[in-house]
């Protein structure tokens, strides 16, 4: 069927057809015009699964749950809110700032939504900010989660890729920082022109420190794992283990915010999230080895070769392509099908492949807080009881600061390789 395969896999796409099936279903059917033998479609989706380092993903999700439910969320807020909430929109800047640090601790996009944006909406409506500003600000602001490590589509990039996931992985703490500097800067200027207040003074070093004290054992989470990975103490995999283990310490005996009964719950809940990617993750490696054998990709690449020659146009249709994609597909789903599909053509001009995983991996994120399928959208939308269409206003000029961003470390690649090359990371 050649490329004619990508068409099929869209138009089961817009059938409403869920994302792991439509990509088994149109490998099988590609199978079959091509008389493949049929034992080939279990055995390249075990294959696609079976992979130690995708345990890493089970075992991120479970210490992401942990935390998100461990009391972790309230002490990164005051934190956050003795160090700038003072300021004019400090309510705004300290959701984004605790959205930052939350990114850091659990890599999910929809878990700092939820979390931070569960405290901190309620209450920055209940100081006049309008409901319609602070949705769509906790939704931009927890679509950081993914790009600042831990991050779960990194991960899977680094793994379809054969990449360096611990390279991936630093080189995604720029691009999240500045993400969330360019949401604190727009919110200071919309807060000064609507007058939307912070607290009344500074908070002081004194109870900077005592937040601060409160919220250590949260904020090293990310040294440990990030330092454990880049120094080569252990692996990607390993990290995880141990994110899961000092989760539930700190969770069950410092905190004690956890109870046995809902490390079990959320062990239920994991297990379900994880088991959705890896059907997704199996399904795809099903369609992506079709692709392969097809020399699809290189047939794709050769077809945009011929009116793309220069690699600030390559970039720049693969940004506008991914944007649009990630408006209706799942961060995962997008990132296992397009990830290999365009590895080869940024290979071909020269593109760095921690650049592109970066690339890919902010561009989708941004898709997480944009309609139609914006899963942060509904989850703030949820909690400020406010349309998506209520929305739009404040939502157009904040995916506007993330498109800025996305742009700059686009065209100028040492935003994103500058860190992990300092360090000597390869």
């Amino acid at each position: 069927m050649g490329p004619g395969i990508i068409l099929l896999l869209f138009g089961a796409f817009f059938l409403g057809i869920p994302i792991s099936f439509a990509l088994g279903l149109t490998a099988f059917i590609g199978l079959v015009t091509a008389d493949y033998p049929l034992t080939v479609v279990v055995q390249r989706i075990f294959t696609g699964i079976d992979n130690y380092a995708l345990i890493a993903i089970a075992l991120f999700i479970f210490a992401g749950d942990l935390m998100a439910e461990g009391g972790i969320s309230r002490r990164l807020v005051n934190f956050a809110n003795a160090i700038i909430g003072h300021f004019p929109a400090g309510l705004a800047m300290v959701s984004v700032l605790a959205c930052m640090f939350f990114a850091a601790i659990t890599g999910s996009a929809i878990a700092a939504t939820a979390a931070i944006g569960g405290l901190m909406i309620p209450l920055m409506v209940e100081e006049k900010y309008e409901a319609r500003f602070a949705a769509p600000l906790l939704a931009c602001a927890g679509s950081i989660g993914p790009i600042i490590p831990p991050s779960i589509p990194l991960l899977v990039f680094g793994q379809l890729a054969n990449a360096s996931v611990a390279r991936l992985f630093v080189a995604g703490f720029v691009p999240g920082i500045l993400m969330g500097i360019a949401l604190m800067i727009l919110s200071y200027f919309i807060g000064k022109k609507r007058n939307y207040r912070g607290r009344d003074r500074f908070a002081g070093w004194q109870e900077i420190l005592r937040t601060g004290r409160e919220a250590i054992l949260a904020l090293i989470t990310p040294i440990i794992i990030i330092g454990g990975i880049v120094s080569g103490i252990f692996t990607a995999t390993e990290s995880g283990a141990i994110a899961v283990v000092y989760s539930l310490i700190i969770g069950l005996f410092v905190y004690k915010e956890l109870t046995w009964r809902k490390v079990w719950e959320l062990l239920k809940k994991s297990a379900i999230s994880t088991g959705t990617v890896l059907i997704v993750v199996g399904c795809a490696s099903l369609f992506i080895w079709y692709l392969t054998i097809n020399q699809i990709p290189q047939t794709i690449a050769q077809l945009m070769m011929t009116f793309i020659h220069s690699r600030f146009v390559l970039l720049l249709v693969i940004n506008i392509i991914l944007l649009i994609v990630g408006t209706f597909i799942d961060t995962i789903s997008a990132v296992v099908i397009f990830g290999p599909l365009f590895l080869p053509l940024t290979q071909a001009f020269g593109v760095d492949v921690t650049h592109y995983g970066l690339i890919l991996a902010v561009n989708l994120t941004i898709g997480m807080c944009t309609p139609p399928l914006g899963v942060d959208l509904f989850v703030a939308s949820a909690i400020a009881k406010v349309s998506i269409r209520e929305m739009w206003r404040d939502l157009i000029p904040l995916l506007g600061a993330l498109i800025v961003i996305l742009l700059l470390i686009t065209y100028i690649p040492e935003t994103v390789l500058w860190l992990p090359n300092v360090l000597g990371i390869k």
